[in-house]
Formats: C-alpha cells, structure tokens, sequence
C-alpha cells in the first residue's frame, strides 16, 4: 500500500512522519538487510519521504512534537545500517531540535510544538526514546537533557506507581508503559519509582479501550525489558490476541490507521 512518493495511503494518518517512522522501524526490526534486501526500496523510499518534510532551517520533522519523536526514532535506527547520504547530518539536526525544545520548556520536557511551554508525559516519552536510540547511535545526548525529562516523569507518578498525563493524577496504562520503558533505558530498574511503576503495570489488562496498539508498542518494550517472566506472560497473550485481530491482507486496524497499527502490533 506505499505510494511511489514513500508515503502509505491507507488512513489519514498515513502521511506524517511519525506514521512511517515507525513502519520503518518495523521495517528494520525484521532484520533484512536494508541496503539490499527485499524491503529496501520501501525503507529508502520512506525515509526519502520524511526527509523531503524536514525544516531546513531548524530540523523539525512534520508537524507535531509526536511525529518529530517518532521520525527522529527511524533515522537514529537507520542510521548506520541504512545507506542514504543525508541521514547523519539529519538525525544531528532532529536532536538538536528536540534539546533546544527542551532547553525553553520551563518543565524541562515537550509537548506538541518545539515551543510549547507546557509538557505531558506522551509526547515527553516519544522525544525520549528517540534521544536514547541517537545517543546509541553516536550523536551526542547530555546526560542532563535526559535527567531532565525523568525529573518530569517522577513529577507526573501518583502514590500508586501510575503516570499521569500533564501532572501526577489520572494514571493510565499506556502512560505508565511509556515511564517503565524510560526508566529502564536510563538504568533506573533499581529505583522506587521504577518498582512501584512496573507494579501498576502488572495490574493493567492486555485490553485497553483507547490507544490500544500505541499500549502495545510501549508496554511490549517495558515488558521485555523488565524480567523473563513478565515477558513470557505478556508475549504469549499478545501474540494470540494479535492472530485473532489480524486482517486476511495482512494490517491490523486501529483508531490512527492501518500503517500505524500494524508497525506497533509487529514492533510488539
């Protein structure tokens, strides 16, 4: 279903960047070779795609603070596996985007625009995880751009280990995923916030009635990251429920549209 110009054509979604990041995410975590394998024209074609939409001037990839996280995700994870001239001085400028974002929030984290004065934890969690997988990727991350993006999630926890979205009530499961797998890639597991959050986790049902497969992107991750027997527990279940929801076409079908449902259900 993708397009000459890169682009999936399938929902109204199927355009911004943050949609094919992560089909190409997906894409590269089947492990062909990207250069020359069988999805090679479909990863460069994506990429080419999100790069057209770049800002020159300042970086910005599509048009919210979601995309850009996402899209900045997909070339952090191409990069060095992928052949494409631009993607080095790409992924530099996205980051740099993301940190200058940062640096004029006064909670220290983001929300749907790089100037946004305001943060909640969702969009916070996309800029996240996008600056660890640069970082992995050798572009420079301070240490103190990522304790700042903590600080605002421990600020959002509630007493019972959940995370809220712009303050610490209303803690939901997609939420408190996105914290365990933050908290994890920081190396916090042997921390209290860790601990109670991963706890709230555990309690929440592989059925969620919003955000069901974004839920499943995120808490796959936290699951697989925390011990062998949540993964196990959780892996199973999941992969079950994925067979029975899968369509004869291949997709899975959700609430942002069919690229971005499947990504998530096979990252999962």
């Amino acid at each position: 279903s993708q397009r000459a110009d890169g682009v999936w054509a399938n929902s109204a979604y199927c355009g911004q960047t943050g949609v094919m990041g992560l089909a190409i995410v997906s894409l590269l975590a089947h492990g062909d070779n990207p250069n020359w394998g069988p999805y090679s024209p479909t990863i460069q074609g994506a990429l080419n795609s999100i790069l057209s939409r770049m800002d020159e001037d300042n970086g910005y990839l599509g048009s919210s603070m979601y995309n850009h996280g996402f899209a900045t995700l997909a070339l952090a994870e191409a990069y060095g596996e992928v052949d494409h001239p631009r993607l080095g001085s790409a992924l530099k400028s996205a980051v740099e985007l993301i940190l200058s974002a940062q640096e004029q929030n006064p909670r220290g984290a983001w929300r749907y625009s790089p100037s946004s004065k305001d943060a909640d934890t969702t969009v916070t969690g996309a800029q996240m995880v996008a600056l660890f997988a640069a970082r992995n990727a050798g572009i420079p991350v301070p240490e103190a751009a990522i304790q700042k993006g903590l600080k605002f999630f421990l600020d959002c926890q509630t007493p019972d280990g959940g995370i809220g979205y712009t303050s610490s009530s209303a803690p939901n499961a997609p939420r408190t995923a996105i914290a365990c797998l933050i908290l994890n890639l920081a190396k916090e597991t042997n921390s209290k916030p860790y601990a109670l959050a991963l706890d709230y986790l555990r309690k929440q049902p592989l059925e969620q009635s919003s955000y069901q497969f974004y839920y499943l992107y995120y808490a796959s991750q936290a699951y697989f990251r925390a011990s062998i027997q949540d993964w196990t527990r959780w892996n199973q279940a999941n992969i079950q429920r994925l067979a029975n929801l899968q369509k004869e076409d291949g997709r899975w079908d959700g609430q942002f549209g069919p690229t971005f449902s499947t990504a998530a259900a096979l990252l999962s």
